[in-house]
């Protein structure tokens, strides 16, 4: 066994040759982090749509020898999002159904007995979805990874426990990751492994990204560790099996931010679409929507994709991610959908949380970019209404085609005018001085939809109109009400 690590909080870091003064951004994250002894080494890396912007570590690997953007760390459940993508390109490719039960590509489910007379069969959708039924099986999971084939149909024949009906609730599950991996492996006819080797990591050029602690990566391979105040004991790698579809992938920094990068790029308008051959834009969005709501999940509003965590920021919109955890290991991806930046890490130690410098490191990110602040613009119809609507509420006339016909028949128009009036004489009559020193901007939820203000004498009238889904489109919201001045 490699005897523990020295560790150091000395941070290397690129991509700033000319850098003097204090560490900022992810590399003073990872610093502050580096004397709470989380882990041997640790190294990470930010990205946008372009490629790395920056990469850093510290620590060591093996005795004289630190890590870097090209050493291979395990990256756990990470590799549930490459699971997910052989099995949407099989799906794809018109070869299953996500709504076939698993019992159609694995017969040995058929023995298990359901946790009710009226539950469904799991469908190879309730499992990428963690919606199986089964308990969150972290720990136990974790240490099934080199389980033949033939050990898990036995697993299966002796029976499982449910948490709940299957297709009715989230809960974490590695088991549901490997019975995917089994639905990859019957539908292709040959191991998951290949698959995943042949129609992802090679088409990608992810040439240090494998199955095996022997893959071919220029910086070494990290040793993992039992997390210790004293170092931690080294531990041995587990070997590929019928569980390694659920966390069993090495990878680099290098490698991982590429992959992040393809994921990401089905959201870029700009997107070259040279390797949409391996999963279509269509489905690696389809990836990153919330297909299952995680009610307890902390942080952010959100859910489960497909082998993807989805978090909803009120101001930047999606963040995408998953965190990886094996014995002696931390991985962490995440990245905005609306502009590609991103972070990666790995630190080699059990339960060393990474997740959490580079959550910090992006939500840093964002706050620091003007161009990661989501901002939706209205459609020019819809601005165009919002002059139209203005002047009818100010007594001009109704022009043809700018109303649907339900406005007249939700509220006749001469109805609308009296209430409009005393709502005017309420703030006080209009202001038209010009100073709108006291009125918010416009705000758009969607580009069919606009709020905007106009200030009183006393008070401030607020518009909403929401336009109709027709082309040319017309208006079928018209909200008309009195706020005191901000």
């Amino acid at each position: 066994m490699t005897p523990p690590l020295e560790r150091t909080t000395s941070v290397t870091t690129s991509s700033h040759p000319a850098r003097t003064g204090p560490l900022t951004g992810i590399d003073a994250v990872f610093a502050a982090r580096a004397p709470e002894r989380r882990g041997p080494s640790a190294v990470w890396a930010t990205f946008d749509r372009s490629g790395v912007t920056h990469d850093g570590s510290y620590g060591e690997i093996a005795p004289g020898t630190a890590p870097g953007v090209d050493t291979a760390y395990r990256i756990a459940s990470c590799t549930k999002s490459f699971t997910a993508t052989a099995l949407l390109a099989q799906r794809d490719a018109g070869l299953v159904s996500l709504d076939a039960p698993i019992t159609d590509v694995v017969p040995a489910f058929g023995e298990v007995a359901l946790p009710t007379a009226d539950s469904p069969v799991p469908t190879l959708r309730m499992l990428l979805t963690m919606s199986a039924g089964f308990p969150t099986d972290d720990p136990w999971g974790d240490r099934q990874e080199s389980l033949t084939d033939d050990e898990l149909d036995a697993l299966l024949r002796a029976g499982l426990s449910f948490d709940s009906v299957p297709g009715t609730t989230f809960a974490y599950s590695n088991l549901g990751f490997a019975l995917v991996g089994r639905a990859i492996a019957a539908v292709a006819g040959r191991p998951y492994r290949e698959v995943v080797e042949s129609t992802v990591l090679e088409p990608l050029g992810l040439t240090s990204t494998g199955f095996e602690a022997t893959v071919p990566a220029t910086g070494g391979v990290a040793i993992g560790h039992r997390r210790a105040s004293d170092g931690g004991d080294a531990l041995p790698f587990s070997g590929p099996g019928a569980f390694s579809p659920i966390g069993g992938l090495f990878s680099t920094v290098t490698d991982l931010t590429r992959w992040a990068r393809w994921l990401g790029s089905a959201f870029d308008p700009e997107g070259q679409g040279d390797l949409d051959g391996i999963l279509s834009r269509a489905s690696r969005r389809e990836m990153q929507q919330v297909q299952r709501f995680v009610p307890a999940r902390a942080g952010h509003p959100g859910g489960y994709g497909f082998g993807l965590f989805v978090e909803h920021y009120p101001d930047h919109g999606p963040v995408v991610s998953h965190s990886g955890g094996y014995p002696g290991f931390s991985a962490h991806m995440r990245w905005q959908t609306a502009t590609g930046l991103g972070a990666v890490g790995f630190e080699n130690a059990t339960y060393s949380k990474v997740s959490e410098p580079i959550g910090l490191a992006l939500d840093g990110m964002m706050a620091d970019r003007a161009d990661a602040r989501v901002v939706v613009r209205p459609w020019s119809e819809t601005s165009t209404a919002r002059d139209a609507v203005e002047a009818v509420v100010r007594g001009g006339a109704v022009p043809d085609g700018l109303f649907s016909e339900n406005v007249e028949l939700d509220l006749p128009f001469d109805r609308r005018r009296a209430s409009w009036a005393a709502l005017v004489e309420s703030v006080g009559g209009w202001d038209d001085s010009g100073d709108g020193d006291l009125l918010a901007a416009d705000e758009s939820s969607a580009p069919s939809h606009l709020v905007w203000r106009r200030r009183g004498a006393r008070g401030v009238v607020r518009f909403e109109i929401r336009l109709t889904p027709e082309r040319p489109p017309r208006v079928q919201t018209l909200l008309v009400s009195a706020e005191s001045p901000r």
